[in-house]
């Protein structure tokens, strides 16, 4: 699907993580691991903007528009879709398809709040499932996530990854979550020290291997942020 060979990466002229060797297979399920501030981020983005054409991305600031409702910040992710004058008169008064569409990704998401309901009125964990629903009616093969499930309790972040993982052909994460990654990815990759220092599949690891890269314990549960 996409192979970067001595692809040095970054942002502002500073080069974050140098000469990257990595490939991605379509079919895939990949967790990205590694201490904060090593270029997680930086690797992902650079990622969907190879890729852009067949992912969608839920990305670690969100970008919802506080003062829209539920309904429209997801609609936003189908704007492509539509022509401008769809795309506005919607915006006026809501169209019955796409309102069908996006209430059952919201049920599926478990997010139960109106569809007329204002962003700024929800919660951290409401909010991250608005954005994870904007990716999912973008309707692309990819998914990428910056650690998507962050603001959600263990349980419901498991069953979103699920479905996540039945509507996508290939899925990458950011994540903070190890347990996480090793249970429900095919592959870990792990960035510390500006450098990728492991590459492998899940099922040949353990928290004792990836604790050998980095520190578990900083954070609760395991989590790197």
């Amino acid at each position: 699907m996409l192979s970067l060979v001595d692809v040095d990466l970054g942002y502002n002229q500073q080069i974050i993580l140098p000469k990257v060797n990595l490939s991605f297979k379509e079919n895939e399920h990949v967790a990205i691991l590694g201490p904060s501030g090593v270029g997680k981020t930086t690797l992902l983005h650079h990622l969907y903007q190879q890729l852009a054409e067949q992912t969608c991305l839920c990305s670690q600031a969100q970008g919802l528009v506080d003062n829209l409702s539920i309904y429209h910040n997801v609609f936003i992710g189908g704007l492509a879709r539509y022509s401008r004058w769809y795309n506005l008169a919607n915006l006026l008064l809501p169209f019955n398809k796409p309102q069908q569409q996006i209430a059952a990704i919201c049920q599926q998401l478990e997010l139960t709040v109106p569809l007329q309901q204002k962003v700024s009125e929800l919660s951290g964990g409401q909010r991250q499932r608005v954005a994870l629903a904007r990716a999912l009616f973008q309707q692309q093969s990819v998914f990428m996530g910056d650690e998507p499930f962050s603001a959600l309790d263990p349980l419901m972040g498991l069953r979103l990854l699920n479905l996540i993982k039945q509507t996508h052909q290939s899925v990458i994460c950011v994540l903070h979550d190890a347990e996480l990654a090793l249970a429900n990815f095919d592959r870990i990759i792990v960035i510390s020290d500006g450098k990728v220092v492991l590459d492998d599949k899940a099922g040949q690891l353990s928290l004792a291997h990836l604790s050998q890269h980095y520190a578990l314990a900083d954070s609760p549960k395991h989590a790197v942020a």
